[in-house]
């Protein structure tokens, strides 16, 4: 029996049963497995994949949409894997193409590596912002920021959700009301009986991420990554907008280092909607 080309072999929606083959595709490219993270994105968003006749997957990537349901006003796009055997054929390319198709006229955004942004700017996205990966041992500084924060609790969650969307520009309900369950701490920011920025650190690997970050200010961020670094001993990981900069200042003062750059990109728009100068880093960089 002939072996079906790459180019006949349909692409398809991905559930949750389909978890542990999309964590054998990340092992397959030398990623971490990052289990957890899926089952996040397979549950929020929308997975599309190719499936090898052979087992398992050709090639996978997640699209989260955000607004109103049935009329997103952003996807973003995340975790588009190739297989390795059945890399630099066209996959990625296809797969892209398709995700442009189905989404229509929904804005996306992304985060490229180096090797990945030429397929994205061949396919018409835009860089329009950089953000840099930290990591390591959070070392607590001598004098605190002067904001107070503490854990979350089932109250907040209408403030927090307000003011999440405030900030970043749509609605993300379906991602914000699964932190709860999703991270190992979910902390907020007070001021004068008013909640000014929430953050939260998720397991991954053998770290905590901290992601979103969102906030009035980079006291309040400050204050919001001591208090999440406080309640682990793993090292922290944290992919922040190089626009803060006086944050990626302090973070590096206290333990964590440069890993990388990711390019933050865009299909038809020219700047993320929301608040930039309140959106310190995303949940993930798969999802925004």
């Amino acid at each position: 029996m002939s072996t079906p080309s790459l180019d006949s072999l349909p692409i398809r929606r991905l559930t949750l049963r389909d978890l542990t083959a999309c964590a054998d595709l990340s092992e397959d490219r030398g990623w971490p497995r990052e289990e957890h993270k899926w089952g996040l994105l397979l549950a929020a968003g929308k997975g599309y994949g190719i499936e090898d006749p052979a087992g398992g997957l050709v090639a996978a990537c997640v699209v989260t949409e955000y607004g109103p349901h049935g009329r997103p006003s952003l996807a973003a796009v995340g975790m588009v894997l190739v297989a390795g055997r059945h890399a630099r054929r066209g996959v990625g390319r296809r797969l892209m193409r398709h995700i442009v198709a189905v989404t229509g006229t929904t804005p996306l955004t992304l985060h490229a590596t180096e090797s990945g942004r030429p397929l994205y700017e061949e396919l018409g996205f835009k860089t329009i912002g950089r953000a840099e990966m930290l990591r390591g041992h959070f070392v607590p500084p001598g004098v605190l920021p002067e904001v107070t924060t503490r854990a979350a609790t089932a109250e907040d969650l209408p403030a927090i959700l307000r003011l999440d969307e405030e900030v970043f520009g749509a609605d993300r309900t379906h991602i914000v009301t699964r932190l709860p369950a999703f991270a190992d701490r979910l902390r907020v920011a007070e001021a004068d009986g008013r909640l000014t920025g929430y953050a939260s650190a998720w397991p991954n690997m053998d770290t905590h991420v901290v992601g979103p970050l969102i906030a009035r200010d980079t006291e309040t961020a400050k204050a919001l990554i001591a208090s999440l670094a406080a309640h682990t001993e793993r090292p922290l990981r944290t992919d922040i907008d190089v626009r803060h900069g006086k944050l990626l200042d302090w973070a590096k003062e206290h333990g964590l280092e440069s890993v990388a750059f990711n390019a933050v990109m865009a299909y038809g728009i020219t700047e993320l909607p929301g608040d930039g100068s309140r959106r310190f880093a995303p949940v993930t960089v798969a999802a925004g």
